[in-house]
């Protein structure tokens, strides 16, 4: 018999699509605009009636700037706009929709949502859930045990930890290993410099982890590898960043979800919730007739 699924939805990753991809002529009742809750809504519909799963939560971020991540790295995200006013009235809508179709919601103002996904994974895999993130995010993947899956939905496209070596060229254990040899630059985190994509995982597969490869630092000169002197050189230089940037890139599993398994249970929503907000929002026929029959 198949373990159980938790669904756990990267929530912020699809605001922003809904926000960059709708037309900007759906506005509520007070004249905002709210296309980034209108494609959300019909997203996180389309998975509910699709999927119809128990176990369930959708993470998003409130930490751009609070993480605990930027007390180590005071740089982290410093590249990214803050979310215009419009867009961030529109996460508060979107958390509303998903909240009243009996769905329970992740935010913290220290952890980032790919924190608060991997606590509930891993809290899950305890109680002998396998999880489903569904999200195109690289940084997942090294989330992944056996059973697991990403699932990037625009694509439908899945992948387990095979997938990940595949994408990357390093294994789910090695991931946040990989990212801080090689640098993430949406998130600001430059690696070791001179050392891209292809040759962190050249290291890695050799010497199976960062603390490996800068123990074994002297070592490298004698790869074949392109640069190889050079690289061993960089990687003296930059060890302690490289130690530092991991910290930034592996995903935090102490984060505050809670461990009964029930607070992530679908729950009924109500109809007198969902109209109320379909009023708001001003959603059009088909939207309301899908929100309803989801909430019975």
């Amino acid at each position: 018999m198949s373990r159980p699924a938790v669904h756990l939805i990267d929530g912020s990753l699809y605001v922003f699509r809904a926000w960059h991809s709708m037309p900007d002529e759906f506005h509520d009742t007070d004249g905002h605009p709210v296309n980034a809750v209108h494609g959300f809504t019909r997203f996180l519909c389309e998975l509910l009636e699709r999927v119809k799963p128990e176990h369930l939560a959708v993470a998003f971020d409130a930490s751009l700037t609070t993480s605990f991540r930027n007390g180590i790295y005071p740089a982290y995200k410093a590249n990214r706009e803050l979310p215009p006013p419009d867009l961030e009235r529109q996460f508060v809508l979107c958390r509303e929709v998903t909240e009243a179709l009996g769905v329970t919601v992740l935010i913290d103002h220290t952890y980032e949502a790919d924190d608060l996904i991997g606590s509930a994974l891993w809290s899950f895999r305890g109680h002998g859930f396998r999880s489903v993130i569904v999200s195109a995010d690289k940084d997942f993947g090294q989330l992944l045990g056996e059973d697991d899956e990403q699932w990037d939905y625009a694509k439908n496209t899945r992948w387990g930890p095979a997938g990940v070596l595949e994408r990357l060229g390093v294994h789910p254990h090695q991931v946040a290993d990989y990212l801080a040899l090689c640098g993430d630059a949406v998130d600001n985190i430059p690696g070791v410099p001179g050392i891209g994509a292809k040759t962190a995982a050249a290291l890695l597969a050799h010497f199976g982890s960062l603390d490996d490869l800068l123990d074994r630092v002297d070592e490298v000169s004698f790869l074949r590898l392109r640069g190889a002197a050079s690289c061993a050189a960089k990687l003296r230089q930059h060890a302690d960043a490289a130690r530092l940037y991991r910290r930034l890139t592996r995903i935090a599993l102490d984060a505050p979800v809670a461990a009964d398994v029930n607070t992530l249970r679908r729950q009924p929503g109500t109809a007198a919730t969902v109209d109320a907000l379909c009023e708001r929002l001003r959603f059009g026929p088909l939207t309301r007739t899908r929100l309803k029959s989801l909430v019975g």
